[in-house]
């Protein structure tokens, strides 16, 4: 299974931006989905995830309302909608896998398959 993030660029702050994620090498109804990021010099950090339906998502509390998490199986793409953006929202944007289809959380290990990550700048 392979994960290709894109849709990263410059944005300035409260603008919009659309993350994309297409897996191959698999199927992505299989997997539940998520976001991460991380930030220059810091820890990567959990964003959002939704389950392999899409019935189910979850958000960290610093994006909840301003991000929207979604899929289409039939594309095999999860994406990240992304409102509002502020300059603390600079970081390179991960998506990843899970194992368990239903599978939400914010766990690092719980997630099997890594993209390579785009770049998101927000400036004032």
């Amino acid at each position: 299974v392979q994960l290709q993030a894109s849709g990263g660029g410059l944005v300035q702050a409260g603008g919009s931006l659309r993350l994309s994620c297409a897996l191959s090498g698999g199927t992505l109804s299989t997997y539940a989905m998520g976001w991460f990021r991380q930030a220059p010099g810091q820890d990567r950090e959990f964003v959002a995830a939704i389950v392999w339906s899409g019935t189910k998502t979850n958000y960290a509390d610093s994006v909840r309302g301003r991000f929207a998490i979604s899929r289409d199986n039939a594309k095999n793409t999860v994406y990240l909608q992304m409102n509002s953006l502020k300059i603390e929202d600079t970081a390179v944007y991960y998506c990843a896998a899970g194992g368990h289809p239903y599978y939400t959380g914010t766990t690092e290990p719980n997630y099997d398959y890594w993209g390579q990550g785009t770049l998101v700048t927000v400036s004032s």
